[in-house]
Order: structure tokens, then C-alpha cells, then sequence
């Protein structure tokens, strides 16, 4: 769009009426209340940054490509079929016009229904505007959605005649008219004309069209419903060339030929989309359990999640692996994980991507840089499990990074690894959120088919589909949200749980409008707009521009009431101010959809229908079946909610195991924390579950006995944990490899071996296996070795013997795995994908600025007389438009303004030199300063008097 375009639609005329119809965007922008300005502003929150300077500025920005492209992608498909329509339809187009583009002219009741509440969205968004006699579709939305040969609408539609005989020649124009019987012209104008007025007569079309031979109508049946352009040779056929010689078809290029856009709208009985969808696909149960039953099941997903999110920090603190070049984790080590937790690839890089959005898993910053726990997760691990589980769901809640595109590939073809840069993405934490909310909606333990939760997003959002290696990235994130809030045990079965529930802010007994709510919508002709949950709903079906609900915004057109002569209102709406919990008899609560209309959506571009608040911008509007809850107070915290939910559901950790005569323990349930690190010493894990079982054997002890522990020391560790007596091949296994543990000690020499018993270290010296440690033997009880203390021990360990490294005193040396820590580390920041919603202080801030700048740039003021000729050359450069009076004239008129407490205009040059023309209201006026109420910064200043060049009055109202 032109800089120059953009302009002129912005442009504000000075003396228009205030009851004349809105020439251009900002003159409809004017006519709002605050409450239709901050509307706009919450629905486009990037038309914020910066605040605009007025509302001339605003419109201005409004018709930016890069901010209609924002805009138009949070439509939803019904209302996006609204404005498609419009983009085809002549500009300016009046409501009738539009309803017969979208019901056809034989009429859809729904899409009637429906029509005026998406009108009304678009009017928010700024995006149409004007009175309902000509709505017109902002110039940039239009060249976005007009169809063209190179951006095919999604209505299917062509040019238009004027559009496609536009280089065509006076004598070809003739040719098609003498063909059709018209009268004969030598004006192209009026030979367009005569040929859109046939094809726009249903009758003469009719009758043409009999006429038409068999194969003719063939081809009009397939170019009709699009693409709407076909390729011919140089002879065509018979039906083609009948079609051609009438205008029916129209030469697009030397060899296309375009169906008129006349033509299409009257095969399709007027109709711009084949299939319009004003109610958005239901999601509905498609499987019912007891909500006992998903939130079990829940509770055991959450348990198992922290059980594997510690085994993997537990692994990694004892050495991680390392960071690649470039940032993130090898294939290597990531199958390295996923063995490590014996899960897929994909799935380990979800637990690590989690930890480290959690801030418990991050890189060391080492010149060796490694991954290792944070000091965090020490903190992490002393919680209570319910809140551990809390703190990773909220983290996966509002995460950007998505786990799974990691072995996907970038734009330039290089491969994302897990932990790795360019993972991060926008819109994943929308659509999580949405998805839940879509589940919440359900009754508890209501279960939908994922293809269903699918349709209803791509219903919302039908222009986010433009996703990764030729896939949509909005589905495959609600496909991946699914799955990830099952394995995390935010859902169970499908279904969300009570605890799931409660962590996005609902209730569980305010669960969902029932099981009505996922099949609502599908025979319901009237449920809000565009059958979206919350949208004002029309007072009369079909009544163009009727405006919304009291809950709703204003309709545009009515300004907001000033509390005196020139100044604007600043007090900020209420919607937008901090909402608390609706009581039942607040007047302004909005009333509950009707019954069997689809569920409310919960985020604030849920559906762009509704007018969400600020601070509750994912609560889902209680339902009919359910009264609404009296406000007892400020809502509880949705993370303490869910921790108390799901504490109850978790195990209680056990302070005992059951020792086995087959070598192994059974933890009987999660083990308390000194229990469960000494007992991951002393034996080995065998299999996961509900029911730990730990396997003993020579090398599990031996770890036990190089961690400080004696024989004695096991057998009472063993005897007070264990619920069952301590089977007797257990005590043997202790008793035998404490005997041989430390009967051969490794030292550094660089390394060597002693031994009491000479003929042990002969038996070493004859085993062909030692060859690799080169060993010489120094006396009778020692050897000395070239390799290293560590793989010394390595290799005799390898050869069945137990040796034990010692000091330099000769003491054993106590090894222990080393915990390694990361310095301290703060979670990684969501990349937002737009400007963050403003709340509602931001937005009352804002519409006063814009208020105030507005009055400032649009106010009638008496011009000065005209300033003298050194006097003008002295204001110099850029200055010229600032008003001009005496000192003791500014003086004067600023005393006076003071004293009858009006407003004046004045120029102003600041330190800087810089010059700008204000409008204050002076409060005081002493020591060559004037303190006023500015009302183009919406505050009080002090100016000083010497600064000012001018000032005027302000002409009478």
C-alpha cells in the first residue's frame, strides 16, 4: 500500500458535521466512544507501540500492511468470509448487497444470523467502517483478499468484466456485443457497462445460459466454484469458443481466458464462498469416563513425570553431556538420553526441553560447556511433589519452545537439535492454551477426537496455516499440545483432569456448559457470531447494524460523552478497568450463551467476536447450566488450586522396600529421598513402575563399600529399611565382596598395586588380560603400572577382582559421584510472537493520549493576525505554523485564560530548539513560568513564559 493511499484513507476533513456519515477511517475512529477505542486497541495491541500521537496517527497505522496482515490472521473463517466478500463486492457496499454475497439469494438463516456480529468485529478491528448503507473495507485489507492471477482469493472468483476487458480492443468489445445482441457503441466505458448489466440481469443471464450447448455448461461447471482461469490453444473448441465470442469467457492472458466475476456470482446464485461456515465445528465427546478414573490416571502420568524429570537430572549432575558448537544437544546424546530413560527420541527431547524452560537444566558456561542441573533443581527437589509437578506444567503452559521440531530442519536446511536456538515459537503458548480451554469446555472425564479439536482451531485461525516443511504448524502444536499434556498428566485418557482444570483457572465443578457444549452450534442459527461462544448477539436476526449487547462494546459512531466544552472524557471504561469475580447481580455481567450454543472461548483471540477483559483473559464465561459464582473474594491462585487437588492423588513416599532371596528389593511405592539416593548406591534400578524393583549384585555393593560404607554398616541399612527379614544369599553377597574389597590397593606412582598376598598379584601378572596396563612387579607385594590410578582400577575391576583406591597415607579413598551444578541460572524468556496484551491501565493510559493529542491537532482555534515581516523571518525554518504575539500579549491572554479558566493554544520551543503547538489549560501564572494542564501530554507542566511564541484562543464551540 502507498505511503500516499494510506494518508488520504487517514485524512481527517476539519468541517464535517458531527451527525454526517464518516468520510474516511479517522473520522469513524473519532466518532467512537472510549470504550470502542480501547476495544480497538486490546484486539490490535501492536497499534500501541508506539502510542499514537492522535487519532489521525491511529487510522494511519491501522492501514499498515504489516498490521492488517496481524489482524486479518486472528479472524476467524466465518469473519474472514466476511471480509472476502467484501474485497470482491464494488466499494463502498451496502449490508444488502453484502448478505446476498454470503446467504445467496435464496437466503441462509445462519449466515444471516450471523452476519451482523462479524460486521461488528471487523468494525472493532478497524478494519471496515462506515454506516451499514456503505461499509467499507480498509484499502490494504482489500488489495490483500482481492482475487488476482497471481493471489487466487479463497472465494474462487475472477476479475470482474471491467477488470478483464480492460486492454482489450474497442473492436473485439464491439464484436461480443453485436454477438449478444446489444446496442453497438464506440465507448469502451459504456460498452463495460452494457455487458456488466447483462450479466448482472438474472433474467437476460438466464436466458443466454439456455441457449448455451451442453459442453459449454460443462466448462462454466468447473471454472465456477475456481480456479477460475483455463487454458486454451489457438483454435478452441466449439463450447470454449461459444463462450468466448459472448464474453462469458474473457481473455486473461494470450492463452487464458478468466470466468467473469459477473458470470460466477450468477451460477452460484450469488453466493462469494461455495460453503460458508458461520458456526464453528463442534467438539463434542467422543469418549465418556469417570472423572475419578481421568484424574487417577492423571496423577500417575504426573508421578511418573517427576520420577523421570529426577532420573535424568540425577544422571546429568554426575557429568553431562556436552553443548554443541552452535548451541543445543548432538543426535548422539539425545539417544543417549532416550535410552538413559527408555523412552523415543522425541519424547526425551520434551523432558528436556521442559527442564530447561524450567530453569533445573541449563549449560555450565565452562570452557569445556556442558550441560548440568542448576541450583534450582536442589531446590526444586525439596518441594513437595504436587508443587514440582506445578511448577513444570505452568512452565509447559507459557513455554515458546517446541520439542517437537527438534530433528526437523530450519529454513536453511540445517537440523534443530534439542536445547539448541530456533525452537522457539510464538503461537505455541495460544495454542496449548486454546486446546485445553477446548477441553475444559467438555463435561468431566468428556474425552474429544483429536481431528475435532483440530477443525475448531483451524476454524479459528484458517490464515495461520502457513507452517514448516509444508505442514501446518498451528495443528502439528495442538497435536503435539495433546500428547504432551497426557505424558505430563495434565489430561488423562484424553480427558482434562480436575487438577488440569483447575490449573488453567476453571473450577472443576464449573467444569464445561455440559454435554451439550461440543455438539452445540450445528442447529443453532442465532448462538452469537459467526456461532462464536461470547459474541454480542444480535438484537433482531438479519437487521443490518444492530448493535451489540450492553456487555459489548458501543457501537461505533457514538462518541463518548465530554465532561466540559472541549475537553475529552478521561475516565476509562468499564471494560477496561480490573475486573473482579462477576457477582449475579452486577448489571453489567454478560448474560450466559443459550443452551446448546457452542462453548465460550477462553483466550482474547479466542474468537474476535467477544470483547475480553484483560486480567481474565483465558476464564471461560460461566455457562447456562451453571449459576455463577458469588464473589467471595480474589480468586485462589490457579497453581495452588491444582497442588491441592492433585497432593491427595499422589503416593505417599514409603520408608521401606522388600528385600527378595533372587537378589533384588521391590520398593513398594515412591521412596522417601535419603532412603531412595542410598539405596540407588547400593543396588541397581531393575524396572520402573508403580513398584520399583532394585536388583543387587557384586558391583552395586562394591559402589556401596568405595562410598565410605562398611559390611556392617549394609547389613544394618538393610535391616532396618526392609519390611521382610534379609534373605540369606543377600548377606552372603555383602559378606563376600567386602572381604575381597580393598584386599588390592591402587596408588599413584604413576600408579601401582599392593597386595599382602604376593601370589593375587601373580595371578594378575600371568592373566593375559592385564597386558594393557603394563605391569612390573617392584617387590613381592607390589606392582607398579604405566597406566593411570582410574583405568588401573578400571581393568582390574574388569578382570573380577575388587581393588580399592587409596592415599598417599595408605587410607582408602571414598569415591563418590560428583554433583555438578551450573552457576545459578534464570529460565530462558518466552519469545512472545506479537506485543504483549495491553492490561487495562495501558489501554486507559492510552485512549486519554490519544484523546488529548486528537483535541490538540483537531481543535478550532482563532487565528492570529498575521505577523509582521521581519517578524515572520525571525520564527525561522519549520516555525512558521506556530502561533505569533508580544510578550505582553502572551502574557495577557494566558493570565486571562487563567483567571476564566479556559483553554488556549500556544507554540512552544523547547531547550532543544525544537518547536510544537500545544493546547493548555493555565492554572497559575507566577515568576515567568505558567504552570497548565497540558492536554496533548495528558499533565500538568510548567512552561517557561520567554518560550512561548504565541498564543491564540480557542474558537467557540
Amino acid at each position: 500500500m502507498a505511503t500516499g493511499d494510506t494518508e488520504r484513507e487517514a485524512h481527517v476533513s476539519e468541517d464535517h458535521g458531527g451527525t454526517a456519515a464518516p468520510r474516511t477511517l479517522a473520522e469513524a475512529l473519532r466518532a467512537r466512544g472510549d470504550e470502542g477505542l480501547a476495544a480497538l486497541l486490546r484486539a490490535r495491541p501492536d497499534l500501541l507501540a508506539p502510542v499514537p500521537g492522535d487519532l489521525t496517527q491511529l487510522a494511519t497505522r491501522a492501514g499498515t500492511r504489516a498490521s492488517v496482515v496481524r489482524a486479518l490472521e486472528r479472524l476467524d473463517r466465518f469473519t474472514l468470509q466476511t471480509a472476502e466478500a467484501l474485497a470482491v463486492a464494488s466499494d463502498p457496499v451496502p449490508y444488502p448487497v453484502l448478505r446476498a454475497l454470503m446467504a445467496g439469494e435464496g437466503g441462509d438463516p445462519p449466515v444471516e444470523a450471523a452476519l451482523p456480529g462479524a460486521v461488528a468485529v471487523l468494525r472493532e478491528q478497524a478494519l471496515v467502517w462506515g454506516g451499514d448503507d456503505r461499509l467499507r473495507l480498509v484499502r490494504t485489507a482489500r488489495e490483500l483478499l482481492a482475487p488476482s492471477p497471481q493471489h487466487p482469493s479463497p472465494t474462487g472468483l475472477g476479475p470482474t468484466v471491467a477488470e478483464a476487458t480492460a486492454g482489450m480492443s474497442p473492436g473485439r468489445l464491439q464484436e461480443i456485443l453485436h454477438t449478444l445482441d446489444l446496442p453497438s457503441t464506440h465507448d469502451p466505458v459504456s460498452a463495460v457497462a452494457a455487458l456488466t448489466a447483462l450479466f448482472t440481469d438474472r433474467a437476460r443471464m438466464d436466458a443466454l445460459l439456455d441457449q448455451a450447448p451442453a459442453d459449454a455448461l460443462g466448462v462454466l461447471d468447473r471454472l465456477v466454484w475456481g480456479p477460475p482461469y483455463g487454458e486454451v490453444t489457438a483454435n478452441p473448441t466449439p463450447p470454449v469458443r461459444w463462450l468466448r465470442d459472448r464474453g462469458l469467457l474473457l481473455p486473461a492472458t494470450a492463452r487464458t481466458v478468466a470466468l467473469p466475476r459477473e458470470v460466477a456470482l450468477h451460477l452460484r446464485g450469488g453466493r462469494a464462498h461455495r460453503t460458508p461456515e458461520p458456526v464453528p465445528p463442534p467438539v463434542a465427546p467422543a469418549r465418556e469416563y469417570r472423572p475419578q478414573v481421568v484424574d487417577s490416571t492423571a496423577a500417575g502420568q504426573a508421578y511418573t513425570a517427576l520420577a523421570t524429570a529426577e532420573e535424568l537430572l540425577k544422571k546429568w549432575g554426575e557429568g553431562g553431556p556436552s553443548v554443541l558448537r552452535a548451541g543445543g544437544l548432538s543426535v548422539r546424546d539425545l539417544k543417549r538420553a532416550a535410552v538413559l530413560l527408555d523412552v523415543a527420541e522425541p519424547v526425551a527431547a520434551f523432558w528436556l526441553e521442559l527442564l530447561y524452560a524450567a530453569g533445573l537444566l541449563a549449560s555450565d558456561g565452562q570452557a569445556d560447556e556442558r550441560y548440568a542441573p542448576t541450583p534450582a533443581y536442589d531446590e526444586w527437589l525439596e518441594l513437595p511433589a504436587a508443587r514440582r509437578w506445578a511448577r513444570l506444567a505452568t512452565t509447559w503452559l507459557t513455554a515458546t519452545r517446541a520439542p517437537g521440531l527438534v530433528g526437523g530442519q530450519d529454513a536453511k536446511g540445517r537440523t534443530l537439535s534439542a536445547l539448541g536456538p530456533d525452537l522457539d515459537r510464538g503461537a505455541a503458548p495460544e495454542v496449548r492454551r486454546r486446546v485445553l480451554d477446548l477441553l475444559s469446555a467438555l463435561p468431566p472425564g468428556a474425552a474429544p477426537e483429536p481431528e475435532a479439536v483440530l477443525a475448531r482451531l483451524r476454524w479459528e485461525r484458517p490464515l495461520r496455516g502457513a507452517g514448516e516443511a509444508g505442514a501446518e504448524l498451528r495443528a502439528r502444536l495442538a497435536t503435539w499440545a495433546l500428547d504432551e499434556a497426557e505424558r505430563l498428566g495434565v489430561t488423562g485418557r484424553g480427558a482434562l483432569s480436575a487438577h488440569g482444570r483447575a490449573l488453567l483457572g476453571s473450577a472443576p465443578e464449573h467444569g464445561g456448559p455440559g454435554a451439550g457444549a461440543g455438539t452445540a452450534g450445528a442447529g443453532t442459527a442465532g448462538a452469537g457470531t459467526a456461532g462464536a461462544p461470547g459474541a454480542p448477539a444480535p438484537a433482531a436476526a438479519g437487521v443490518p447494524g444492530t448493535p451489540p449487547a450492553p456487555s459489548g462494546p458501543p457501537a461505533p459512531g457514538i462518541p463518548s460523552t465530554p465532561s466540559t466544552p472541549g475537553i475529552p472524557s478521561t475516565g476509562v471504561p468499564s471494560t477496561v478497568t480490573t475486573p473482579t469475580a462477576p457477582a449475579p447481580t452486577t448489571p453489567t455481567t454478560p448474560e450466559a450463551p443459550p443452551a446448546g450454543a457452542p462453548e465460550p472461548p477462553s483466550a482474547p483471540d479466542a474468537h474476535p467476536h467477544t470483547l475480553p477483559t484483560p486480567s481474565g483473559p483465558h476464564a471461560l464465561p460461566t455457562p447456562q447450566a451453571q449459576p455463577p459464582a458469588p464473589a467471595t473474594g480474589p480468586r485462589p491462585d490457579p497453581e495452588e488450586a491444582a497442588v491441592a487437588l492433585l497432593a491427595p492423588l499422589l503416593p505417599e513416599p514409603v520408608d521401606h522396600v522388600l528385600l527378595q532371596a533372587d537378589l533384588t528389593a521391590v520398593a513398594p511405592g515412591p521412596l522417601r529421598r535419603p532412603l531412595a539416593d542410598a539405596l540407588a548406591v547400593l543396588a541397581d534400578v531393575e524396572s520402573k513402575g508403580g513398584a520399583t524393583v532394585y536388583r543387587f549384585t557384586p558391583g552395586s555393593v562394591r559402589r556401596a563399600l568405595d562410598a565410605g560404607q562398611s559390611a556392617a554398616d549394609l547389613h544394618a541399612f538393610l535391616a532396618a529399611h526392609s519390611r521382610t527379614p534379609v534373605p540369606q544369599p543377600l548377606s552372603y553377597l555383602v559378606d563376600d565382596v567386602a572381604r575381597r574389597h580393598g584386599h588390592l590397593r591402587v596408588g599413584a606412582a604413576s600408579s601401582y598395586v599392593r597386595c599382602d598376598d604376593d601370589t593375587v598379584l601373580g595371578e594378575i601378572l600371568a592373566d593375559k588380560r592385564s597386558a594393557s596396563l603394563r605391569l612390573r612387579r617392584l617387590a613381592p607385594t607390589v606392582l607398579a603400572a604405566q597406566a593411570d590410578p582410574a583405568a588401573l582400577l578400571a581393568g582390574l575391576r574388569s578382570m573380577g577382582f575388587a581393588p580399592a583406591a587409596e592415599g598417599d597415607e595408605g587410607d582408602v579413598l571414598i569415591t563418590r559421584a560428583p554433583a555438578r551444578r551450573t552457576p545459578p541460572r534464570t529460565p530462558p524468556a518466552p519469545v512472545p510472537e506479537g506485543p504483549p496484551l495491553p492490561d487495562a491501565t495501558l489501554l486507559g493510559a492510552a485512549v486519554r493520549a490519544i484523546r488529548a493529542g486528537d483535541l490538540a491537532a483537531t481543535v478550532t482555534r482563532r487565528e492570529p493576525a498575521e505577523p509582521t515581516e521581519p517578524a515572520a523571518a525571525r520564527q525561522g525554518p519549520g516555525r512558521a505554523g506556530l502561533p505569533r504575539t508580544s510578550a505582553a500579549e502572551t502574557l495577557a491572554t494566558v493570565q486571562a485564560a487563567a483567571l476564566t479558566n479556559s483553554a488556549v493554544w500556544i507554540g512552544y520551543v523547547n531547550a532543544d530548539g525544537a518547536a510544537s503547538q500545544r493546547v493548555i489549560a493555565p492554572v497559575r501564572v507566577e515568576g515567568g513560568f505558567v504552570t497548565a494542564y497540558d492536554h496533548t501530554a495528558d499533565e500538568v507542566r510548567t512552561y517557561a513564559l520567554h518560550r512561548i511564541t504565541g498564543v491564540a484562543e480557542l474558537a467557540d464551540e
